[in-house]
């Protein structure tokens, strides 16, 4: 007949038991904000030049809640931005529409961007440009939504996948990045 068990051995096995459960433990997946996980750094770029930067971009990429956003406009007076929209209805008839929006700069290549009509407010990071100022990988810390923007429609595919490259770093899921051809 076994007797009680000594005081430094329920020790020992309190914690071995408690190292199991530690093990067991599993760690809980990353927080997910829009499109990119919340706990992943994110930074805008140091290359950014306002003065540079403006003008027309096409887009090149977007997640799907900008599927029907073609190009935006950057002005570095002011600073605005405006969005250029086309929606087409079942019946294939489809409609342009163009959103402006008023930048308050926040920091180097970051800006608030606020809605003219509604006055709906957003981030606006530049994640990433290039060295010509021909390719540029947008987004936000909440991951609302991702672009990547071209100054031309076609082309320019090493820095395309460069721009893909800084939203996955940036912790963008790029699988739901919907890519234009």
């Amino acid at each position: 007949m076994a007797g009680p068990i000594p005081w430094g051995c329920r020790a020992s096995l309190l914690l071995l038991l408690a190292a199991l459960a530690a093990c067991n433990r599993s760690e809980p997946p990353p927080a997910q904000t829009g499109f990119r996980n919340a706990e992943a750094l994110i930074g805008a770029t140091s290359r950014y030049d306002a003065a540079r930067f403006g003008g027309d971009w096409q887009v090149r990429a977007a997640f799907p809640n900008d599927a029907n956003l073609r190009s935006v406009t950057f002005a570095p007076q002011g600073p605005t931005l405006i969005e250029h929209r086309q929606s087409c209805d079942a019946a294939g008839v489809c409609t342009d529409r163009r959103d402006l929006w008023a930048l308050s700069e926040e920091g180097p290549a970051r800006y608030t961007m606020r809605a003219a009509v509604g006055g709906a407010e957003r981030a606006f990071w530049v994640l990433w440009v290039d060295e010509g100022f021909r390719t540029a990988a947008i987004g936000s810390p909440e991951g609302g939504y991702g672009w990547i923007l071209d100054r031309q429609a076609t082309g320019g595919e090493d820095r395309i996948t460069a721009a893909q490259e800084i939203l996955d770093f940036n912790g963008y899921d790029i699988s739901a990045l919907q890519m234009r051809r």
